[in-house]
């Protein structure tokens, strides 16, 4: 192959792990995963959500394997992550957020942002590290583990603090795993998507002043697609990605180059 050969972008021959795949980002990007040419593995905690990603995964002529488990349940999660039969691609997903005032910030709120956000995602991404390298020759064949982060792992938004905080942190440990995994072929990314509508964001967007505030916030002028997410997964996933580690793919329109 030549030098100005275009790079593999197809997932073909990959496993990838969803977490949240049950609905919102990470349904899609289980979806999207799987158009790419990846077999998925799908957890989250609604076997019925599971089941109707699954049967949409298998439509797209891939494997489907699903998990229910609620990732915060950290030995559930490494018995689950550690017996897959398979494992490239980790897609770190799971998250949630709970809009509060700084000074009003509830401890039982922050605390579940963080169990959620930062520590399960840590233990997510350990685990999966952990049975990628279970493999001998895991250097050859590489692997890779993207991150959904945020914009707000880079800037902030008011009322935002403890999920800004949080991203911030997936950031950080963004790098490090980098750094730490880069000799075992495992690359280590992150996404940062401004705002898309999902289940978690609606209500803030249902809202028309605080929906053209954001948008006035974004230079292009429109909120991101669910494809826009998608197509950054994938390619930070693939063979295409095969010299890109510890970096962060901001998908958001220019809001944080403004």
């Amino acid at each position: 192959m030549s030098d100005t050969a275009l790079p593999e972008f197809s997932l073909k021959g990959s496993t990838a792990l969803v977490t949240g795949a049950g609905r919102g980002i990470g349904r899609t990007l289980a979806l999207g995963l799987a158009e790419a040419g990846a077999d998925i593995v799908a957890m989250s905690r609604s076997a019925e959500e599971l089941n109707s990603v699954a049967d949409d995964i298998r439509d797209r002529g891939r494997e489907a394997a699903t998990v229910v488990c609620d990732v915060t349940k950290t030995d559930a999660m490494r018995t689950a992550i550690g017996d897959l039969p398979k494992l490239d691609i980790l897609i770190n997903n799971a998250g949630t957020n709970i809009p509060e005032p700084f000074l009003d910030v509830r401890e039982e709120n922050l605390d579940t942002l963080l169990t959620l956000n930062v520590r399960a995602a840590f233990l997510v991404a350990q685990a999966a590290a952990r049975r990628m390298l279970e493999d001998s020759d895991r250097k050859s064949r590489g692997g890779a583990i993207v991150h959904i982060s945020s914009q707000l792992g880079h800037v902030s938004l008011i009322d935002r603090s403890v999920y800004s905080m949080t991203k911030h942190a997936i950031e950080g440990m963004n790098k490090a795993m980098a750094t730490e995994l880069a000799t075992t072929g495992i690359r280590v990314n992150s996404v940062a998507p401004t705002w898309v509508e999902t289940p978690m964001t609606g209500p803030a967007l249902a809202e028309p002043a605080f929906r053209d505030f954001i948008l006035s916030c974004i230079p292009m002028g429109n909120l991101a697609q669910m494809r826009d997410i998608t197509g950054a997964v994938v390619f930070l996933s693939s063979p295409a990605a095969a010299m890109i580690t510890g970096t962060s793919l901001l998908v958001d329109g220019g809001w944080t180059a403004r």
